[in-house]
């Protein structure tokens, strides 16, 4: 590393619960910088989420984090001229990014009316242990138990 490591940027909490990692995952949500219209998606899919399920809506959400979050993860390394995948430990923000990341990412994939409706579909199956944000944490569980047999060549 040639220069110095890039300093952490912190965001204000958002206006409703004054909680950081809402606003974390608004930002990952909105397109072309439309913060009003991600954080109407957010809490709206919240809203469906506490009519869906007869409890809070941030709690299952904060439940679907912790469920989609990955604990292992593979990396490429090469090691004379082969490519290898290390399984390698995910340390807590990178888990709860990740997480957040998949969460939308599956929910833009979803069959549904409104963006609000998808999320609000993906954050209560995720929480449940189910939809394709959790699909995708135990591919890459999986993929990092088939590769155990690297572990030695962690960096």
């Amino acid at each position: 590393m040639r220069k110095k490591k890039a300093p952490k940027r912190y965001v204000q909490p958002d206006p409703k619960f004054n909680d950081v990692m809402i606003t974390q995952f608004v930002n990952r949500l909105m397109y072309e910088g439309k913060k009003s219209v991600a954080y109407g998606v957010f809490y709206g899919a919240l809203d469906l989420v506490g009519e869906r399920t007869k409890e809070s809506g941030l709690d299952i959400w904060k439940k679907a984090i912790q469920n989609v979050g990955p604990s292992v993860e593979v990396k490429t390394r090469r090691i004379g001229g082969a490519n290898f995948q290390i399984p390698t430990e995910v340390r807590g923000e990178r888990k709860v990014s990740v997480a957040m990341k998949w969460l939308i990412q599956y929910s833009r994939d979803r069959n549904g009316r409104s963006m609000a409706d998808k999320l609000a579909s993906e954050i209560v199956a995720a929480s449940k242990g189910e939809g394709g944000a959790f699909k995708k944490k135990e591919d890459t569980h999986k993929m990092a138990e088939a590769n155990k047999a690297f572990a030695h060549f962690k960096f």
